[in-house]
């Protein structure tokens, strides 16, 4: 059985999240533009959902609920209303479960935390994944784990 927060960072990575909001969240530029960071973000829950439902009008933020403008359930107004401004969709749609598990995700593992480390992008990518080289602490060897078995870094 897969935990939620797996569940979560595998549809952060399947809708493509990382596109704009990089693997740790911190945002940064993208295909749609520079992304707000998920790490200092204030919003809520049911906010973070609404906007991952919905995008986000007149910036790169897609909508990934098929139905999101079609009966006026996005902030109120529907795609006509919203010409040019409008959000487009997403990579692919997500269900309901599927919203909800990559928001869990955010405010579980990204939201609020401080500045990514190795840990956290070995738990993103894997323990053998090079693209942490970056974040490895000076003198720590590939695979070297603190008392508790996490890596270094942690």
């Amino acid at each position: 059985m897969i935990k939620p927060n797996e569940a979560g960072m595998k549809v952060y990575k399947e809708a493509n999240c990382v596109g704009c909001h990089k693997w740790h969240g911190d945002g940064g530029g993208g295909y749609g533009g520079a992304a707000l960071s998920l790490r200092a973000t204030a919003l809520t829950k049911e906010q973070i959902m609404e906007v991952v439902r919905c995008g986000r009008p007149n910036t790169g933020m897609p909508y990934f609920n098929r139905d999101a403008y079609a009966a006026k359930e996005c902030y109120g107004v529907g795609r006509e209303e919203l010409g040019e401004s409008a959000p487009m969709a997403g990579p692919r749609f997500l269900r309901p479960r599927e919203i909800e598990a990559v928001v869990d995700y955010v405010l579980a593992e990204i939201r609020g935390k401080a500045e990514p480390n190795y840990a956290d992008c070995t738990a993103f990518f894997g323990d053998s994944s090079r693209m942490c080289q970056h974040y490895r602490p000076a003198g720590a060897e590939a695979g070297a784990t603190d008392a508790a078995g996490r890596p270094i870094g942690r």
